[in-house]
């Protein structure tokens, strides 16, 4: 692999800080991003780089090579969270409780300047580069909703690469993996019909609450004694709700929780599983229990052919002290599992973490990153990009 490697100039480093700070200051919800859609659109504009809208704010850019070769795509998700933002910076979110928590801000503006700079290259380019702008990754199916709509069609997209920035490396330094890299996401809601009744005479009542304690009692050892115990799985309750006063038998209570897994069987199983223990409180309780499943994202895989080529271009580039291979998954969860699922993709980590400054976790409202990690996702994606082109297996 060559050593001469695309370097992003002062100049266009400067301007994609300049729109990281910009979305950072506008944040928009999943399915809300009209403003940070037409900004896009409006620095693709200034750039004369044209480009293609799909849904109601996703957007997307075909860099066109003057050589034969495959398509591939690169992945920005560009909505931010409901959360209020308690960092400390000047460009802090102008909003009410919305706020860039994850880092799609740096993914966007990341993603903005690897387009810059792979137009101004295309005439070197072999095949396309599709750069997709993608909407609702903090919301169930976005992802999934632009496959549906064909962005990975015309010209047919080989491969997929994505990036998150993540708190837990050190600063410019990158984390890969082959195989299982993230969790499934599936959640469930539990709605549990008893008795009402006065709490003097609670044998004359069937008390939701008791009912639900003991069912989420019995969702945890679900995970210890149903399942093999090497295969990662998680079961949380997350919300519970119910009940009048206190001295009134709760007759309805909800509990809302999600369950997430690395492989497609135990998924399946999961689901499964918290049925039969719904089915079983009903018998032992007397009450009703009703269980739903809302689908989320799949599990991300990572091919190992372009983890691989990945992993030797980052040493290459950042050099082998900067490239850490990830021992374990995560079973935090990404749609862009929707991506995996469809065609050989890799999604890895670029680190964030300073020594010197306390590192807060993704969703956390002090949730801050240096912007001067940018210009090393722009060079992974743009110098990535051009050695996949060469080396794809179609």
């Amino acid at each position: 692999m060559s050593n001469e490697f695309k370097r992003l100039n002062a100049k266009i480093s400067k301007e994609i800080i300049a729109i990281r700070r910009h979305l950072h200051q506008h944040p928009e919800l999943s399915f809300m991003e009209y403003d940070t859609s037409s900004y896009i659109a409006k620095i693709l504009d200034a750039w004369e780089i044209p480009y293609k809208k799909i849904g109601e704010t996703g957007l997307y850019v075909d860099i066109i090579g003057s050589k034969e070769g495959p398509a591939i795509g690169l992945r920005a998700d560009i909505d931010a969270l409901p959360i209020q933002e308690e960092s400390d910076v000047p460009y802090k979110s102008k909003y009410e409780s919305i706020m860039h928590a994850c880092g799609h801000d740096g993914h966007t503006s990341i993603l903005l300047g690897a387009v810059h700079e792979l137009h101004a290259i295309r005439e070197e380019l072999y095949g396309t580069v599709r750069c997709i702008f993608q909407p609702g990754e903090e919301a169930d199916g976005a992802a999934l909703a632009l496959i549906e709509k064909g962005v990975l069609k015309d010209p047919k997209i080989e491969a997929v690469v994505g990036l998150h920035l993540w708190p837990y490396l050190p600063f410019g330094s990158v984390g890969v993996k082959a195989g299982s890299m993230t969790a499934s996401c599936d959640d469930f809601k539990i709605v549990i019909k008893g008795k009402g009744g006065h709490s003097a005479r609670p044998h004359e009542a069937i008390d939701a609450i008791t009912v639900g304690a003991q069912l989420i009692q019995n969702l945890q050892s679900i995970t210890a004694k149903n399942f093999n115990p090497v295969l990662p799985k998680v079961i949380h309750v997350g919300k519970f709700t119910g009940g009048e006063a206190s001295n009134v038998v709760a007759d309805t209570v909800t509990l809302e929780g999600t369950v997430r897994a690395l492989q497609p069987d135990v998924r399946e199983q999961l689901r499964t599983e918290v049925e039969k223990v719904c089915r079983a409180a009903e018998c032992l309780w007397e009450a009703k229990v009703d269980v739903e499943f809302v689908l989320g994202a799949p599990p991300i895989e990572n091919d190992k052919f372009i983890s691989d080529e990945f992993e030797k271009m980052a040493k290459a580039l950042l050099g082998e002290k900067n490239v850490f291979e990830l021992k374990v998954p995560s079973m935090g969860a990404d749609d862009f599992g929707y991506f995996s699922e469809s065609v050989p993709s890799l999604y890895f980590r670029l680190g964030i973490k300073k020594e010197d400054e306390i590192s807060y976790d993704l969703h956390h409202p002090k949730f801050h990153f240096d912007d001067a990690v940018l210009a090393t996702g722009v060079e992974l994606y743009v110098n990535f990009a051009i050695s996949l082109l060469k080396n794809v297996r179609v």
